[in-house]
């Protein structure tokens, strides 16, 4: 509680003084300048790189802090056949990977990315330097990232970003929970006049190959329409508009079926059918000489629908596997479809100035994220022909509240001393709503016939079960912190800094964290940097309290299996904890190397995570009498938890060369390779739990293969960008290291292996400052794939290639962007 009193009267304090000062103080600069203005401001892609992120010390850039930060422009994000961000920054950044995953339920929908092959909730995200909010959605299947819960980095439209900073280094003492892989800064466009609107048209020219077909796939259009457009008020004030809106068709890549005659496709797989609206709008403008404005808000409405696997009336079946069908009045089989519909909201609304010498920046920000989950097309077996077709699931929600207050000061102490502190303070919910009865459950006595007696028929909408009284739940909880952070320029080529950061959790209690990082520039053209850091994460609400059980009537008793809370009295009985927050080391060193248009960086790090969270196999009653006497009081045949106890190492290095060359007669050539070689290695797994030695298997082999080769080892980013006056061309190749996707077998002859492969991407534009927009680009030219899923691993003819694949599974993509600025 003294954390929450310290951080309540100085953000009390800090308002006062703002007042106080606001006719005194001296003035410092507007919010927005004529920095802002297109017309006054070279391409987003050639301005300095001073960065934010990794650094409270102003005017610092890329190549002169002591942490990595990338730069990516928007400019970069939108010359791409994709409009999609994770996917764009994946495509540019070779320390990210964006997997696209089906069949596995929401995470089709909403699809994590990974820095550093961690989990994706060891990312922190910034909006405008301020904490962004994770989606309500726990993956729960078996993709990469299983367990998470992440924030969505498609609820952002390119359209809205002037440029992100991509920080690859542990700033938990810094920003706090999350930041251990890293941190994504995802800085918006600021405009005060100007815009532009622009058309990508695109669709899928490729030829499938998989284990049984080979076939063309022409089609799979997807169209995106965006616009922004500034405004200018006062002497500095701005609102920067922006939306999109984009319309996907589903893709397919499913293998054919064997088990029907004749063989034909009977599932769908691939990335799933979009229609999404998204606005953003962002404002700032000078109150006083010294005191200024700014706030941001954002919605995305996103409807998804993504394939189950198909249940089909195969030739032959037996009269037991016809039967469901049969009652269900669909003899003829049928395709699930997983509907999700994701509201998010983001916004933020903040205060800065000068108070007696300080820069002050008081915030307050909100985002939310609903996720309604509906199954179409499908059927609850236990109802038979009075099953619905089309079920409503229920729905996840994740909302937070975060005040915050940073001041800073740059004090003539040794050659400089920047002096940055703060608090901050946080309210996360998370609740799960129940769906209709059908979509989970039995109908009521009476209600239906037709199903003989003593027919035991598995309730649920089939494809996804929706969630039950019993799932449905409602929980919060706060935190509050403080830090502090030190960064001395000791003398003209020594930095030095320093931060240390306390946290309060009213869930798990308190946590601390520490940062040193120092460079020194033995000359102009050359430096070592480095840091060493300690991290955490605090485990999410949604592990904490996640529940989605289904129940089978067995001698007149409902039966239980299901994912439980690892407090809940089930877990609990199996040995299931409280979670604890996951805590890492990190250290990383690295050399900076420039010469006039030519720059080059490597820095190699490791990361070392324990206490690393994780979702444990199904435990069942069958495992041991001791097992089923413990499930038995609760009428639960299996169980699934959150456990503490996993510990990993990752060491890699990251390498960006940059050189830019201009032309008179030939233009101007930005040439960039960038790679990352990246290692991960689970050193402990659990065995046993508090009442369970030994225990059942609690991480499957393919659940520590996944942590350790569900990302690739090596990924290398090559792009040539060549611009004369309105013209312009780009061409980048991209290559990817192998992935594994591990089978269920202990041999390992069912995992599928990516394979290595390279993927090149062409596009040709034309761009008036103001004027015609126009761009016609190829992304996988050469129509590379993954390679193919094993006859092992697709029984079902379903999965085609392996969903791990950090590229994607679709092939080759012709598209054409039209816009106009003005």
């Amino acid at each position: 509680m003294t954390v929450y009193r310290t951080a309540f009267a100085l953000i009390a304090s800090t308002v006062a003084l703002i007042a106080a000062h606001a006719a005194s103080a001296q003035a410092v600069p507007p919010a927005t300048t004529e920095a802002n203005d297109p017309a006054a401001t070279p391409p987003a892609d050639v301005q300095d790189d001073i960065i934010v992120t990794g650094t409270r010390t102003a005017g610092r850039s890329r190549l002169d802090s002591a942490s990595p930060v990338d730069v990516l422009s928007g400019a970069s994000l939108q010359r791409q056949g994709t409009t999609e961000l994770a996917t764009a920054l994946s495509a540019i950044a070779p320390s990210i990977d964006f997997p696209r995953p089906s069949a596995t339920d929401g995470t089709d929908a909403i699809r994590p990315a990974t820095l550093r092959g961690l989990s994706p909730d060891q990312t922190l995200v910034l909006i405008n330097g301020i904490r962004g909010h994770t989606s309500s959605l726990l993956n729960t299947n078996g993709s990469v990232g299983r367990g998470s819960a992440a924030v969505d980095l498609n609820t952002v439209p390119t359209v809205a970003l002037d440029r992100i900073e991509v920080l690859r280094d542990g700033a938990s003492a810094q920003y706090g929970s999350d930041a251990i892989a890293g941190v994504v800064n995802l800085r918006l466009r600021e405009a005060r006049s100007g815009g532009g609107a622009q058309v990508t048209y695109g669709f899928y020219d490729t030829d499938v190959d998989t284990a049984n077909n080979s076939r063309n796939v022409k089609g799979e259009h997807a169209v995106t329409a965006s616009a922004w457009q500034g405004i200018g008020f006062g002497s500095d004030g701005f609102v920067t508009v922006s939306g999109e809106y984009t319309k996907r068709q589903p893709t397919n890549r499913a293998d054919i079926d064997t088990r029907v005659t004749p063989n034909r496709v009977t599932g769908r797989y691939g990335d799933p059918a979009v229609e999404q609206y998204t606005g953003f709008v962002n404002a700032g403008t000078s109150l006083t000489d010294n005191l200024s404005l700014y706030a941001f808000g954002g919605y995305q409405d996103r409807d998804s629908r993504s394939a189950a696997f198909p249940r089909i009336a195969a030739t032959g079946a037996s009269a037991a596997t016809l039967a469901p069908l049969v009652r269900a009045g669909l003899a003829g089989g049928f395709l699930p479809i997983i509907n999700t519909k994701s509201k998010d909201i983001n916004s933020a609304v903040g205060l800065r100035g000068d108070v007696g010498g300080f820069n002050v920046d008081l915030s307050l920000s909100y985002g939310r994220n609903r996720i309604d989950y509906r199954t179409l097309n499908s059927a609850n077996y236990a109802f038979g022909t009075a099953s619905p077709r089309n079920f409503d699931d229920g729905a996840t929600i994740y909302d937070q509240y975060v005040a915050g207050l940073d001041v800073t000061r740059k004090f003539d102490v040794l050659q400089s001393l920047n002096v940055a502190f703060g608090v901050e303070g946080r309210r996360e919910g998370y609740k799960i709503v129940a769906g209709e009865l059908a979509s989970y459950g039995y109908p009521a006595a009476g209600t239906v016939t037709g199903i003989p007696a003593n027919t035991t028929a598995a309730p649920g909408a089939q494809g996804f079960g929706g969630f039950s009284p019993g799932n449905a739940t409602e929980r919060s909880r706060r935190n509050a912190s403080v830090y502090l952070d030190l960064e001395a320029q000791v003398t003209d080529k020594l930095l030095f800094g320093l931060a240390g950061r306390a946290e309060d959790y009213s869930d798990f209690g308190t946590t601390a964290t520490g940062k040193a990082s120092l460079r020194y520039d033995f000359a102009p053209w050359f430096a070592l940097r480095g840091t060493a850091s300690t991290g955490f994460r605090a485990p999410s609400l949604q592990q904490q309290y996640f529940t989605q059980t289904a129940s089978v009537v067995t001698n007149g008793v409902p039966i239980l299996t299901g994912t439980f809370p690892s407090v809940s009295p089930v877990a609990t009985a199996l040995g299931g904890i409280p979670l604890e927050p996951e805590k890492s080391t990190n250290l990383s060193v690295g050399t900076v190397i420039r010469a006039g248009g030519f720059d080059f960086t490597v820095d190699a790090y490791r990361i070392h995570i324990r206490d690393q969270i994780g979702l444990s196999e199904n435990i069942n009653a069958s495992f041991s009498p001791t097992v089923a006497a413990l499930l038995a009081p609760y009428n639960v045949s299996a169980a699934r938890f959150f456990l503490n106890g996993l510990a990993s190492t990752t060491k890699g290095i990251d390498a960006v060369a940059h050189y830019r060359l201009l032309s008179e007669g030939a233009g101007t050539f930005d040439f960039t390779v960038a790679g990352n070689i990246n290692d991960v290695n689970v050193t402990r797994v659990p065995v046993t739990t508090s009442t369970l030695n030994p225990a059942p298997t609690l991480f499957a082999r393919s659940r520590i293969l996944t942590l350790e080769d569900g990302t690739p080892g090596e990924k290398v980013t090559g792009s040539i960008d060549w611009s004369l006056d309105r013209l312009g061309a780009l061409a980048r190749v991209t290559y990817y290291g192998d992935v594994n996707q591990p089978g269920t077998l202990v041999s390992g002859s069912a995992d599928v292996h990516t394979g290595k492969h390279a993927i090149t991407d062409l596009e040709l534009r034309y761009s008036a400052p103001k004027g015609a927009q126009i761009g016609l680009g190829v992304s996988n030219v050469f129509d590379v794939y993954p390679d193919r899923t094993i006859a092992a691993n697709n029984t079902t003819g379903v999965l085609g290639y392996p969903s791990y694949s950090p590229f994607g599974f679709n092939g080759r993509y012709l598209y054409a962007r039209v816009g106009l600025n003005w």
